[in-house]
């Protein structure tokens, strides 16, 4: 899978985080809850060294209960990490974030104290611009279902003693592991202009119709599971009307509307990696 995808202003972002690190007490890096480790940017974990970091697992109202689960305590078992699975429209939810900021950075942020500064981080499109609203209590930054909306670095102040610093969403430059170029994909991480949607789609089908059966079956009305991904997209585009003329199916708008109801949580609750298969991958380079 070939994902030819990093604009000019992630360079510009990239320059953005390291320039204001030293004025940083705490990371909050989200991520999205499906695909924790795909949406993980390794230069980030890089930039921040020693300093604290909160992985928010957002869009959790979309990923398997049981494998956000797994993945908070994969987390939690790395140095100075706390990991929080929430929904960033909910305040609720949010609401938790400033009270685990101040526990992780003791005498910042509380009252008659200096102001604890947070950088919130992330690749494109998990939710961050959302986020930083639901905790501002107001609109501030831009939102939008495509990525790179947020391309200008801002300072929010929460005026409860936490101060946010803003920055661009970013990718890395090369996707060398294509399963997880595949997934970024598959989550609309990546423009649309820069994959191939039919292969993606393809490998996504295979990947639900392995793990999450019921759900495909359920949601298509299928009555039973076809023996290839490419059987199983041409019958998903046959029922749902994605042909051309003589009846025969559009693979490329199956392959659309697929990865659109996957997105918005149509077909249920679904997880696109889990944590055991990444920990031994992390093994196994580790002893190279």
């Amino acid at each position: 899978m070939n994902i030819d995808w990093y604009p000019g202003h992630m360079k510009k972002a990239r320059a953005q985080i390291v320039e204001g690190l030293p004025t940083i007490d705490l990371f909050i890096e989200v991520l999205d809850a499906r695909l924790p480790a795909s949406s993980a940017n390794p230069l980030l974990e890089r930039l921040r060294g020693d300093k604290p970091c909160i992985k928010v697992l957002n869009k959790n109202d979309l990923a398997d209960p049981t494998v956000t689960k797994s993945w908070v305590r994969f987390f939690e078992k790395q140095h100075g990490v706390r990991a929080i699975p929430l929904d960033a429209k909910d305040r609720r939810d949010v609401g938790l974030l400033p009270k685990l900021c101040r526990k992780l950075v003791p005498g910042r942020g509380g009252k008659g104290e200096r102001l604890l500064r947070v950088m919130v981080v992330g690749i494109p499109n998990v939710g961050k611009s959302t986020l930083i609203n639901t905790l501002a209590g107001r609109k501030i930054a831009r939102v939008g279902d495509k990525p790179a909306i947020t391309t200008c670095p801002q300072q929010i102040d929460l005026r409860n003693g936490i101060l946010l610093s803003d920055t661009p969403g970013l990718l890395w430059p090369v996707l060398e592991d294509p399963d997880g170029a595949c997934r970024l994909a598959a989550s609309g991480a990546i423009g649309d202009n820069a994959f191939d949607t039919t292969a993606v789609s393809l490998a996504t089908v295979e990947y639900v119709a392995g793990k999450y059966p019921a759900l495909l079956l359920h949601r298509y009305k299928l009555p039973e599971l076809l023996e290839t991904a490419i059987l199983l997209l041409e019958e998903i585009g046959r029922r749902r009307g994605c042909l051309v003329s003589g009846g025969e199916v559009d693979l490329h708008r199956a392959a659309e509307l697929f990865l659109r109801e996957l997105r918005s949580g149509k077909l249920g609750r679904i997880s696109l990696e889990r944590p055991g298969k990444i920990a031994a991958a992390e093994v196994t380079a580790d002893n190279k």
